[in-house]
């Protein structure tokens, strides 16, 4: 893609979430639209600051903050959206991993017990950011991650493979700030396995 062509905010359908209302989705749109706008803003303010195929001496400044600011806006695009696609409302009870997440979770973590009290526990932490499950594609081993700030914490070649939003935004309105935990819990109840072995 090159910094002239535009992003387009994807359609989600995730009415009915166990837990998280369609209120608190709705709100959470808009704010991942934002995000898209954003990166498109700044691709075009960036782009025109190349346009003469160089940086210009008395536009460092400018180009600079542009391109850090970016990695936010663009990052939060993009963790929206795998957020997003790894949520359904047709989520089975429980764990229902197809074989290959189920073997790395236990390579990984000795069970899925052990794997969700790691990433519910990053989850919980204080802070605003992200818990990230990734793979490393080299060994195929899975680690959870903080990412705060959505660019602070990425791990750089890892696949993310679950992501969920511990933002205020993506639960005030159906829990407290000090009830993050069961938010945490009802997004795991949501969560579409399929999407996530497949991202592997």
């Amino acid at each position: 893609m090159t910094r002239t062509q535009q992003y387009t905010a994807k359609e989600f359908n995730l009415s009915g979430l166990k837990g998280i209302s369609d209120k608190t989705l709705e709100m959470h749109f808009k704010l991942y639209e934002g995000y898209v706008k954003a990166t498109n803003t700044l691709n075009k303010l960036i782009a025109n600051i190349l346009k003469d195929g160089k940086v210009d001496q008395e536009e460092v400044p400018a180009y600079s903050e542009l391109t850090r600011r970016l990695g936010f806006e663009y990052n939060g695009m993009i963790l929206h959206e795998l957020y997003f696609e790894n949520m359904t409302s047709q989520a089975s009870t429980g764990f229902k991993g197809q074989d290959s997440l189920e073997k790395a979770i236990i390579e990984s973590f000795g069970s899925f017990d052990n794997w969700k009290t790691d990433f519910s526990s990053i989850g919980k932490m204080r802070g605003v950011g992200w818990a990230i499950c990734y793979q490393n594609p080299h060994n195929g081993r899975l680690s959870n991650h903080w990412v705060s700030l959505h660019e602070f914490g990425n791990v750089a070649g890892f696949r993310p493979l679950l992501v969920m939003d511990v933002w205020e935004h993506a639960y005030l309105l159906d829990f407290q700030p000090s009830q993050r935990g069961e938010y945490i819990e009802s997004f795991l109840l949501n969560v579409n396995w399929d999407v996530v072995a497949k991202r592997q």
